[in-house]
């Protein structure tokens, strides 16, 4: 018996809207006619397929920032070898002026004094005074820990070596070559006449190292040599020079290269402190261009083969091209071997119109461009040699 509430085909107790469709036909459709279904928003698709994309790039950005840190994450570095111990045997390894540690660090690997040369730098850069190593000649240990072969590097007393003092003349080189050396006096002196040719001297010295001989700490072994220590001051000097700009200085100044060597060292023999130097180049440079005789009491010394602040009115009758009291122009030759400071100061003069000055006192040196105010200096420095219990004649100029 059909249930007079089913609809044919529908189970009892059911209705239409139990199958999804509305209890009631919708207002305005004809009956019969189906329901039209709406098409999805297309933005919104589109909307959710894009944040979609957007997770999954980013998911693959951090993918590949995770697989660059752990490629390219340094990995621990094992301890550089070291050697333990002080070491046994006896081995020498010389230390050249201006050595970085990197070189020194390859010259003890290479002597077989420690194991590594990172293990040396890196113990040299973290001890406070690690890159004071002094130049010169070192007697170490085979297989020396870093540690041990530092300790010695550091003590300037284990550096055998020759160090010469800015300003010493080549006389006074040659001496000091022949005691560091234990050689008979004379020995150097003859090396340098003998074999100047060979020194690397340029052709404005014509044969005289003078000036060439740059003062600085120069390793010494056993089988060092007065040429080879020769060679090594006149090629350091040739490596100075060429950084002080002396080429370009030349041209500015009209002079020649040579000519700003002799300055540098007149310089030298004037002054002890960088300020007064290249105040009294500026003096020469100055009495030079007004042909004036430049009255240099160091040149005077040069020629007299002494060094003293007394200079006499005999002296300055001295019969000698040095005697720049007597003769225009620069001394023919460099007088002295001059140092950094005084290469910069004849480089680079200080600016001004002096043609005058004097010491009166240690510390105090005074310039100036009037002959009246020179004469009251010289006065004052007379007087205070006068306190001092000398009879000095002014070291003016």
């Amino acid at each position: 018996m059909t249930d007079p509430y089913t609809a044919p085909g529908m189970a009892p107790g059911l209705t239409p809207g139990h199958l999804g469709a509305p209890a009631e036909e919708p207002e305005g459709r004809p009956p019969g006619e189906p329901f039209a279904v709406e098409p999805p928003d297309p933005r919104k698709v589109r909307t959710g397929a894009a944040c979609c994309l957007s997770v999954a790039a980013i998911a693959g950005v951090a993918c590949l920032v995770l697989i660059a840190v752990l490629l390219l994450w340094p990995s621990p570095q094992p301890p550089a070898a070291d050697y333990a111990g002080g070491g046994t045997g006896s081995v020498q390894v010389s230390v050249a002026q201006g050595a970085s540690l990197t070189t020194i660090g390859r010259s003890l690997v290479d002597s077989g004094v420690v194991a590594s040369t990172k293990a040396f730098t890196d113990a040299a850069a973290n001890h406070p005074a690690g890159n004071r190593i002094q130049p010169g000649t070192y007697t170490l240990r085979k297989r020396m820990s870093v540690a041990a072969a530092l300790g010695v590097l550091l003590d300037p007393a284990n550096a055998n070596a020759l160090t010469i003092p800015e300003g010493r003349r080549a006389e006074q080189i040659y001496t000091a070559v022949d005691q560091r050396l234990k050689l008979p006096a004379g020995t150097t002196k003859s090396v340098a006449q003998q074999h100047g040719a060979e020194l690397g001297l340029p052709d404005d010295a014509d044969g005289n190292p003078e000036g060439y001989l740059f003062p600085s700490t120069y390793p010494v072994t056993g089988d060092t040599t007065p040429l080879g220590l020769l060679k090594q001051m006149v090629a350091e000097s040739g490596d100075v020079y060429r950084t002080a700009g002396l080429e370009s200085a030349a041209t500015a100044l009209a002079q020649t290269p040579y000519g700003i060597l002799t300055v540098a060292s007149l310089v030298e023999g004037e002054a002890d402190n960088p300020e007064d130097m290249a105040k009294v180049a500026r003096v020469i440079y100055n009495r030079l261009a007004k042909n004036m005789p430049l009255q240099l009491d160091s040149s005077i010394n040069y020629a007299l083969g002494r060094s003293s602040l007394t200079t006499t009115t005999t002296d300055t009758q001295l019969d000698s091209p040095f005697n720049t009291y007597l003769h225009t122009g620069l001394p023919p030759t460099p007088i002295a071997n001059p140092g950094r400071d005084a290469l910069r100061a004849a480089a680079d003069p200080a600016e001004g119109d002096w043609l005058y000055f004097v010491t009166v006192r240690p510390g105090d040196t005074r310039f100036t461009d009037s002959f009246d105010q020179q004469q009251k200096n010289v006065a004052e420095f007379n007087a205070y040699q006068a306190q001092q219990s000398s009879s000095a004649s002014p070291g003016g100029h």
